[in-house]
Parts: structure tokens; sequence; C-alpha cells
């Protein structure tokens, strides 16, 4: 049923409290907390900047048959890792290449979380007609795949840098 003033869109008022989505904390068996014992993860962060995106295109890459993957060394002194994600209108009209960045964004948080290095940066480059459709499993060990790669000492370039 239509909302009076012809919008089906719910308004956010000041009495309702923001977005209507609060944390929850699921409770396990009261053993011990979840994250006791683990190391901590490492912080992803977003790169943003265009200068960050060059800079890792002229840095190692190595590409799978669902993604392209660049990465770079910062050297800042930061420990978190970085990723950015690229999807041109080559891979399609806008659903898809949203898609396709979605599909990217969680492969990364799966993979940069345990196989990225603290102080790198990543850049994740779908691929026409493959990123958006390929079985998500596949997409995580192609990206996996290609972390190793990146960070694997090569006798031409030298010591990995």
């Amino acid at each position: 049923m239509p909302r009076p003033g012809g919008s089906n869109v719910r308004r956010a008022t000041a009495d309702s409290g923001g977005s209507g989505f609060r944390p929850v904390r699921v409770a396990g068996n009261g053993a011990s907390a979840p994250d006791e014992g683990l190391p901590p993860q490492p912080e992803l962060t977003v790169v943003r900047r265009r200068r960050d995106f060059i800079s890792a295109s002229r840095a190692r890459r190595h590409g799978t048959g669902s993604l392209l993957l660049q990465a770079r060394h910062r050297r800042d002194g930061t420990a978190a890792i970085r990723f950015g994600l690229t999807c041109s209108r080559k891979i399609g009209n806008a659903v898809v290449r949203n898609r396709s960045r979605r599909r990217l964004r969680e492969a990364a948080r799966i993979v940069l979380r345990t196989a990225g290095l603290p102080g790198w940066d990543y850049i994740l480059i779908g691929k026409p007609d493959v990123t958006a459709v390929c079985r998500f499993d596949r997409l995580v060990a192609d990206l996996r795949h290609a972390v190793t790669r990146v960070h694997r000492p090569d006798r031409r370039s030298g010591p990995l840098r």
C-alpha cells in the first residue's frame, strides 16, 4: 500500500533512532570469548586516492582467471592492509560492475585478513565476463593464489619489495 505523500520509502525521523541497525553480539557457550588466544586481525582499509592506485599499478602484479591483482609495499610505517577495487565499463553495465565489486570486496575481506601483509596496498581489478559470474570459491582461490604469487621473491626483480 502506498504511503501518504506518494513515496514508499521510509523516511528517517528524529525519534526513529537512526538507521535501525544495531550491532549484535552473539553469545557463545560461555567457555571463552571468541577472540581469546587468537592473534589480532589486521585492520583492512580502503584505498581511495588516485595516486595510490597509480603507485600500485607500477608495482607487482599477478593475473588469474577471474581477476588481476596489483600490490605494493607502502613503506610509510603504518600496519594497515589497504585494498582498492576497479571495475571499469569494460566489465559490463552498472548492475554487472556493482555485482563484481561486491564479490571482489567480500573476497578481499576473506583472503587479505589471513594472507595479506601489513603495510601493503592491494588493488583488485575485475575481468570482463568472468568476475561477476564465476563461482565465489574460485574467486577466493584465485585471489589467495595471486596474493601468494605477489609476495613470492622473484629471481628477476631481486628481493621482495
